[in-house]
């Protein structure tokens, strides 16, 4: 078989034909499409990267704000557990303050109802030594035994509490001050002038005038009216002015 040369010269015009058609037409459009397509790929790569560089970046934030707030939560839970814990402080410190208060108060009130107690048992106990004395007095009365009680009266004046001696002074020591003395038998001239002068002691030496009665029912002892001011020192009062300065003393 031998070679044709046109035909092989006409195939090869043909097949650079082709080539150049395939190259103007087709390849160029190709490697166009495929450099757009490359261009595209690599944009949405770089897209890709930048997101995943954004994301990472975020996921950084994230957790460093994570682990903050963590380190806050744990601050913040430090700190209540301090706060908790004085304010507990602060309330059981006020918590035994009120109790303490509450003890001393019901302590006081306590001693105060004790020595209320006490002091009625012993006003009582003298009210009762008072009267016993009184009825025993009483059937021994004789002119000798009211001189005495008299006489113990003037002693005992001074014992009297404050209040109740500047009242008789008071009394006493008003312009024409009457005093009325009342006994169960007459007093003699030495007895009276004695009261006198006790009570010109209290008066600070003012005139006053005395008035003396006897009154039997007194079984012994006397009764002394100064205004408004009354010392009852009888058996029938059962000496009550002792039982009273008994009382101040305590």
């Amino acid at each position: 078989m031998e070679l044709d040369w046109t035909t092989f010269t006409v195939e090869i015009i043909n097949f650079l034909i082709l080539v150049w058609i395939l190259k103007r037409f087709l390849y160029k459009p190709v490697m166009n499409a495929i450099s757009e397509r490359k261009l595209a790929i690599e944009q949405t790569l770089s897209e890709a990267k930048a997101i995943e560089t954004g994301a990472n970046a975020l996921q950084q934030r994230y957790e460093h704000r994570l682990a903050d707030w963590e380190r806050e939560k744990e601050a913040a839970r430090v700190q209540m557990i301090e706060e908790l814990g004085e304010e507990r402080t602060r309330l059981m410190t006020a918590l035994q303050a009120t109790l303490d208060q509450e003890r001393e108060k019901n302590r006081v009130l306590e001693e105060g109802r004790a020595e209320e107690i006490r002091r009625t048992v012993e006003e009582e106990s003298i009210a009762q030594g008072g009267r016993f004395a009184a009825r025993l007095l009483s059937r021994i009365a004789i002119p000798e035994l009211e001189a005495r009680i008299v006489a113990l009266v003037l002693e005992d004046l001074g014992r009297l509490a404050t209040d109740k001696l500047e009242a008789i002074q008071i009394a006493c020591r008003e312009t024409g001050a009457t005093i009325t003395v009342i006994s169960a038998y007459s007093m003699n001239a030495q007895q009276r002038d004695t009261l006198v002068a006790a009570f010109a002691d209290l008066a600070g030496s003012r005139e006053m005038t005395f008035t003396f009665h006897e009154d039997p029912q007194l079984v012994a002892g006397a009764q002394i009216l100064v205004g408004p001011w009354g010392l009852r020192a009888s058996l029938r009062d059962e000496l009550a002015f002792f039982t009273e300065v008994a009382n101040d003393a305590h």
